[in-house]
């Protein structure tokens, strides 16, 4: 069996890890060991943090329902709980949308959980 050498093979896979290294800083986007190695930290970063986004934006809705919602004479929990006991089914998402941009829209949702609150 013949000797395999591995010019072609290399430069390209050496040339593949530092295009996608482009915009590091310093030699993590020039050398290939420093290249690599910050290649895989920047790909798990950039894994793990498109997870924590949904989070960071479920706290943005929070607090957005909870401002608009103390303007209404609420807290955002009895708020939430007066919205399930009306059998109101609007995500988190929608409410902090509807708060800012359609302010009579939620005011009557709150109005229903008032009303649902007071029932119980």
């Amino acid at each position: 069996m013949s000797r395999i050498k591995r010019g072609v093979t290399r430069r390209r896979r050496h040339k593949k890890v530092v295009a996608q290294t482009r915009g590091h800083r310093g030699a993590r986007h020039r050398l290939f060991k420093q290249a690599r190695e910050s290649l895989m930290h920047g790909l798990y970063y950039a894994y793990e943090h498109r997870r924590d986004r949904k989070g960071q934006f479920r706290r943005l809705w929070i607090a957005r329902i909870n401002a608009a919602v103390r303007l209404h004479g609420l807290t955002y929990n009895r708020f939430i709980d007066g919205l399930h006991k009306a059998g109101v089914d609007i995500d988190r998402k929608v409410l902090a949308d509807l708060a800012i941009r359609d302010g009579n829209a939620f005011t009557r949702l709150v109005e229903t959980a008032k009303a649902a609150l007071a029932s119980q």
